[in-house]
């Protein structure tokens, strides 16, 4: 870096611009990275402006008092539209008109795994402390999954569409759920940041599927952790005695499914907040604690259920035949989702390549067991026609003459459900946080706290976000969605896995690129196909004797003609391609048991993200990607920082 006091000398040597000199103003490291993170390069084409400003709200000084500050938490247009684009009505004109050209830049343009660790977290200004082991993990993974799935939508799910195949249900669910953990668990080894699955589709497939993944996986956050919250809010009303509603406010002017308003699910998110900005460790130290009682209420709910079990309440076992059964699995999808949180905890993890297998296939593993275990139960003790959709366990022992044991059972519950939306919050915080990194949201939202080593922002706008939708939507709305949006993104992640093995620019001839995207669309098209003729009611055996030797083929030939050009380097998923290839196949086949409905409001959801994104997120990102080519050309030589943008060879 060049002392402060040189930098006019050296940019008249060099003919340069005086703010294209990387400055030192002795600051404490973490700031003086940021300032030479942001700086114009001398080579950018952008020198027809001023300077950006300084980013993440920070003003340049010492730090110490000397009239300087540092304002984490502004809210100058500095702090949410930074980029070149938006410091003028003419930028933004040039760019809209130069939207084709971006868009497919954006299109073909993937990050390195060494811009995502590096490069892209140290725009947040400070670190996020290295403080977790695989035991804080597998617990955060408990924590995250075992809550309003399991509490809620079993008794829902087992009385409107499964019957006692609901175990059948969590097994086809759970079977998807751990194909995903394998492949999220290579990504989060070999790239560990807070962006999860956001970053693992920037580096494998690009900048715009990624955007598209980001949008649906704040969308899983926010509805997950609403459902959860209003989950919490009928369990309570139970522990106290009273029917749901009776602590809700019922607004007739507004449709039936948005006019139960849940001001209880508000405060819980409000106190969920407080405890996820304060610390990570913190956070980790209560789940545990907090999930330790859990598990041994599901403990208790397994044997004393048990002991007031009767088989004949299994018949008939399949009400509704195969299709009750994968539609519930697609529903029940929701009871596994929070597992990919902790991939986002790859940051602060001491050691990924031992600590993230662990934790996150251990996790699973202890989840997937206890679900069957539960729905075994609840279906032998209460003839499934009969089981309460609001809070099933609690009212089974009431049933069964257990009046005492339901509130064990709702504390139980409610210990659970705070865990959930605890990890989730922090899951949800950490993944915003990435995305804002890399300016697809306000920068704002990227900055760590000095303090806490906590996003403090992202996490305060999230449960904003989870406490409004929370306010209103009911459950069963809230479900299904979250399906649809889990679902797409743990396809993408197994599709990004794919191409992170078989492909890489430097190493694919032309001929195998080619057969690898013959292999891969060939499983998509097979798969898409599968899920239509379920959908249509398909439930012969004609289609399927078609799509699923096709899909087998195509993954034979990915295995047996297609060479890997890349191997794991600490931990690899086993059985590739057919793991990976699996799992595509299941979560898209589910993605055929979810109503139409649900794809509308998803469809929605997906054309508000295009809107935002090429009016917006598309032009913050290749201004951003420019600047920081620019930079690294200029003070390290030429040197990637993407491929398939400014001219480097594109997939």
């Amino acid at each position: 870096m060049i002392p402060f006091s040189l930098q006019p000398t050296l940019a008249v040597l060099l003919r340069l611009p005086i703010n294209s000199i990387p400055i030192n103003l002795n600051l404490p490291h973490s700031h003086s990275l940021s300032l030479s993170l942001f700086h114009y390069s001398a080579a950018s084409k952008f020198t027809n402006v001023s300077p950006p400003p300084i980013r993440m709200g920070t003003v340049a000084g010492d730090g110490d008092g000397d009239g300087a500050r540092k304002r984490g938490c502004s809210c100058s247009k500095a702090d949410f539209l930074p980029e070149e684009s938006f410091q003028s009505w003419a930028n933004y004109g040039r760019a809209l008109r130069e939207t084709p050209k971006r868009f497919m830049d954006r299109v073909t343009a993937r990050s390195l795994d060494s811009t995502e660790i590096h490069e892209v977290r140290a725009r947040s200004e400070h670190e996020m402390k290295k403080n977790l082991n695989w035991w804080d993990l597998m617990w955060f993974g408990i924590g995250a999954v075992i809550g309003a799935g399991i509490f809620v939508l079993t008794g829902l799910e087992a009385r409107d569409h499964a019957g006692p195949a609901v175990v059948l249900s969590y097994v086809v669910s759970g079977v998807s759920a751990m194909l995903s953990v394998f492949c999220y668990t290579e990504f989060a080894v070999e790239i560990p940041v807070a962006g999860g699955s956001f970053a693992y589709l920037r580096v494998e497939l690009g900048d715009f599927i990624a955007f598209i993944a980001a949008g649906n996986i704040l969308l899983e956050y926010v509805i997950g952790g609403a459902a959860v919250a209003r989950a919490w809010t009928s369990y309570f009303a139970t522990l106290c005695n009273h029917k749901p509603d009776d602590f809700r406010i019922i607004a007739h002017s507004l449709p039936d499914d948005y006019g139960h308003l849940d001001p209880i699910a508000v405060g819980v998110a409000a106190v969920i907040c407080i405890l996820a900005v304060l610390s990570t460790k913190g956070s980790s130290r209560f789940n545990y604690i907090a999930s330790i009682f859990h598990v041994a209420v599901i403990i208790f709910i397994i044997i004393a259920g048990f002991t007031k079990a009767d088989t004949k309440n299994l018949t008939p076992f399949a009400p509704h035949g195969a299709r009750g059964i994968f539609v519930s699995s697609a529903v029940l999808f929701f009871a596994y989702v929070g597992f990919d949180a902790v991939s986002t905890m790859a940051e602060e993890t001491k050691n990924p390549a031992r600590d993230i297998p662990i934790g996150l296939v251990g996790s699973m593993t202890v989840t997937s067991v206890a679900y069957c275990l539960l729905a075994v139960v609840l279906t032998m003790m209460v003839p499934y026609q009969q089981i309460d959709p609001d809070a099933p366990f609690s009212v089974a022992f009431e049933d069964v003459g257990w009046n005492w044991a339901k509130y064990i059972v709702a504390a139980g519950a409610l210990k659970g459900m705070t865990t959930v939306l605890l990890v989730s919050a922090v899951g949800q915080a950490r993944y915003l946080t990435h995305i804002a990194r890399t300016h697809m949201m306000p920068p704002w939202l990227a900055h760590v706290n000095s303090k806490t080593g906590t996003p403090v922002n992202a996490t305060v706008v999230m449960l904003a976000a989870t406490a409004f939708i929370a306010f209103f939507t009911k459950l069963d709305i809230l479900s299904n969605l979250l399906s649809i949006s889990t679902l797409f993104i743990f396809m993408m992640v197994a599709l990004a896995l794919l191409v992170r093995r078989y492909y890489d620019s430097g190493v694919t001839t032309r001929a195998n690129q080619l057969k690898l995207i013959g292999c891969i669309v060939t499983i998509l098209g097979s798969a898409v196909a599968t899920a239509i003729i379920w959908a249509q009611g398909g439930d012969g055996w004609v289609g399927y004797v078609i799509t699923v030797p096709i899909w087998f083929g195509a993954t034979f030939g990915l295995r047996a003609f297609v060479p890997q050009a890349r191997e794991p380097k600490l931990w690899g998923v086993p059985l590739v391609p057919w793991l990976p290839s699996a799992s595509i196949m299941i979560n898209i086949f589910l993605l055929g048991s979810i109503d139409k409905a649900s794809f509308g409001r998803f469809g929605v959801w997906t054309l508000i993200l295009l809107v935002y994104y090429v009016f917006f997120g598309m032009h913050a990102t290749y201004d951003i990607a420019k600047e920081s080519e620019e930079r690294k050309r200029v003070e390290e030589g030429p040197k990637k920082v993407e491929e398939g943008a400014g001219g480097v060879e594109k997939f």
